[in-house]
């Protein structure tokens, strides 16, 4: 028994045995250079792919982000450019529109004026046609009165005619001077 517990009290669980050792140390070197020569590239390629694809993103996201403040900006220039035309438009409008009530304006004095011309013309025309109207008529009743009052007919045309102006020039100078008189 003795020989059992040397071989026990000599035998460590922790320490592996030689043969074990040997085996163990060739397979880590291999199993290592294995994932040295095909696994790490690999990874390594894998990896780098990624931080390419990172770096792209990140790079491409920049690019967009940039692009996307330019047209931004070309944006924010048009619509400021619309509202300076718009301005300019509304502009023209309020100076074409008061350049049409200008002449609507004046269209309409002159019209008033040539109604007015047109009225005052026709208020002339029909006061001298009712001046010889009248005097036509007044010059009848003045033969015809005259007549009566001297007794003879008094048909001759040239002779009723300067009596009638005679009569007439009278009855003006009489209406002058009572105007005369009542503008004192």
């Amino acid at each position: 028994m003795t020989h059992l517990a040397d071989a026990t009290a000599s035998y460590n669980p922790l320490l592996p045995s030689w043969p074990e050792f040997v085996i163990g140390t060739i397979l880590f070197f291999l199993v290592f250079g294995f994932l040295a020569r095909i696994g790490l590239p690999r990874i390594m390629k894998t990896l780098e792919e990624r931080h390419d694809a990172i770096e792209g993103g990140i790079n491409r996201a920049d690019e967009a982000q940039a692009e996307a403040q330019q047209v931004l900006e070309q944006y924010r220039s048009q619509l400021d450019d619309a509202r300076h035309e718009a301005a300019r438009m509304r502009e023209e409008a309020r100076e074409q529109g008061a350049q049409i009530i200008a002449e609507m304006r004046e269209r309409a004095e002159a019209e008033s004026r040539r109604i007015i011309d047109a009225a005052q013309a026709q208020i002339a025309a029909e006061r001298q046609q009712a001046l010889a109207s009248l005097r036509t008529e007044v010059g009848s009743l003045a033969v015809e009165l005259a007549s009566r009052i001297v007794g003879e007919s008094l048909a001759d045309t040239a002779r009723q005619g300067r009596m009638v102006d005679r009569f007439l020039a009278d009855l003006d100078q009489q209406g002058t001077r009572v105007r005369a008189g009542a503008g004192r």
